[in-house]
């Protein structure tokens, strides 16, 4: 995913003489030089074009991106630039030089960063893992432990939603860093303490490749409505949103309709192919945990900053904030309960210059190892194994999904016969099952489809074909039975039915009902 930092922040920073969006900007800048630092293997640069329709745009951007530039100072990953309308399309084809009585100008080209967030995320809990922390999968609060003299909160009832096991554990200090369900953690300890939380609804939407080159983003910063809208390629794919609107929390949040077509027609106006509803292989929705200002009149006028505060004893909440800046929202929980529980930490932070598991050591050339010294054995459907080659695009998936660690995928893929694509078009190996099922607390079918890799973001359909081999791997690794197979397969594909793909979205007469 994205992270667009701060230009936009930048804007309302200048425009309203905002010290707290500059701070945003600053310390986004930061951390995002930081994670592309630690996490090299699931981090990269990409430019981003943004097309100007009248030279009063161009120069409006251009200095806009050039100050931007001058902010990010030893943090800027490259100078922006200016393109000609012929240079733009040249670098997007799919750029449309004519639309709605506007000719293009030209682009104004900067520099941001992307990262495999699913990937980084499981690789946060097995670096923390590998520092000693211990980590539980599926598992959740259902009450806290209190002091009864003085009613601090001293630890937690805590069920393993796997096995159904409630146990407790006591801690000086609880830190809630629960995104949209705060609230309801922080009314555990105390039914009467106001809601911080304001979610926000995020809907992505993902086309095929070729609506994007592959190196090369499109943002437009504002739309009909003024929100921004982008189109970058993703995985293989390409990737467009983002909504941002009031939504409720749930579990299993559903794109709607109208926030899917908003995405279509406001990229439609800047290309020069026709963007069909048809052509949508996933959509999905996600709720941004954005903490609340009670003078914020809409959810876009809401800092992403995060907050971090106690408003019950011994338990930190820590809320808002975004994907860029996660180190730096840990470190600011850590040292809240460092205080909260008078502790005494043997040193400072040390997250700043640690690299992620499977990011020490690696290149960018790495990939080739695989490709020379590894080869994928795979079983026909006939049960036949045969040999095939680990080519350039498995090769380069492994190394960018599993850094230095993507030889002992390969070697699974080599020596155990799963070598073969779990579906089509997409370079996920079988091996990487077996992998993240004894590696990376893979515990179920939507653990792998959904967060261990991107396949059911990819591509719905092809996360649905693929399920049936997912949960047999699965099933040969935790020793599942036949119960638990139709228990995962039924929760797996009512997971994958809050994806509105054009397969599993309802058409009549051309239009979604």
């Amino acid at each position: 995913m994205q992270y667009i930092v701060g230009v936009r922040y930048l804007e309302k920073a200048v425009f309203n003489l905002d010290y707290g969006q500059l701070r945003l900007v600053f310390h986004a800048l930061e951390e995002r030089k930081q994670v592309i630092d630690n996490a090299p293997h699931l981090c990269h640069v990409l430019p981003c074009m943004t097309p100007c329709f009248n030279w009063f745009e161009v120069l409006y951007y251009w200095v806009g991106l050039k100050f931007y530039d001058l902010v990010a100072g030893a943090r800027l990953l490259h100078l922006s630039r200016y393109y000609s309308a012929d240079e733009s399309v040249e670098q997007f084809p799919t750029l449309a030089r004519k639309g709605n009585g506007r000719n293009l100008k030209g682009t104004v080209v900067y520099y941001d960063g992307q990262m495999n967030d699913a990937r980084l995320n499981v690789g946060l809990a097995c670096t923390a893992a590998l520092a000693g922390a211990a980590v539980l999968n599926h598992a959740e609060v259902i009450s806290f432990l209190k002091d009864e003299p003085s009613g601090r909160i001293i630890g937690a009832r805590i069920r393993d939603n796997l096995s159904g096991r409630e146990f407790d554990a006591h801690a000086k200090v609880v830190v809630n860093a629960a995104g949209p369900f705060c609230d309801s953690v922080r009314k555990m300890a105390d039914d009467n303490l106001k809601p911080v939380i304001a979610p926000s609804s995020g809907v992505h939407i993902v086309l095929p490749d070729y609506y994007s080159p592959e190196g090369m983003g499109l943002i437009v910063p504002k739309t009909k409505d003024g929100r921004v809208v982008f189109m970058l390629p993703w995985l293989g794919r390409t990737i467009a949103g983002t909504t941002d609107s009031d939504t409720v929390i749930t579990m299993l949040p559903e794109p709607h309709e109208d926030e899917i077509q908003f995405i279509l027609d406001a990229i439609c106006d800047y290309l020069n192919v026709k963007v069909r509803r048809t052509d949508v292989l996933s959509a999905w929705s996600g709720i941004r945990p954005l903490a609340k200002d009670p003078s914020a009149k809409n959810t876009e006028s809401i800092s992403r900053d995060h907050v971090v505060f106690e408003d019950y004893p011994g338990l930190v909440t820590i809320t808002g904030g975004k994907w860029t800046t996660y180190r730096s929202m840990a470190e600011d929980a850590v040292d809240a309960a460092i205080k909260s529980g008078h502790l005494m930490p043997g040193n400072e932070c040390i997250t700043n210059k640690l690299r992620i598991i499977g990011g020490d050591g690696w290149d960018q050339a790495y990939f080739t190892v695989l490709a020379q010294e590894y080869v994928r054995m795979k079983r026909t459907y006939k049960g036949k194994v045969v040999p095939g080659v680990m080519d350039t695009t498995s090769a380069k998936h492994l190394s960018r999904s599993y850094g230095t660690l993507a030889e002992a995928v390969a070697l699974i893929a080599q020596d155990e016969n799963l070598g073969k694509r779990l579906a089509h078009g997409y370079p996920f190996l079988e091996a990487e099952v077996a992998y993240c099922a004894r590696n990376e607390y893979c515990e179920s079918a939507v653990d792998f489809i959904a967060r261990r890799s991107r396949l059911a973001f990819l591509d719905t359909d092809a996360a649905n074909r693929a399920l049936p081999r997912i949960i047999e791997i699965l099933a040969t690794e935790h020793k599942w039975d036949k119960t638990r197979r139709k228990v995962e397969t039924q929760k797996a594909k009512a997971f994958l039915e809050t994806f509105k793909s054009s397969k599993n979205a309802q058409f009549h007469d051309g239009k979604h009902s």
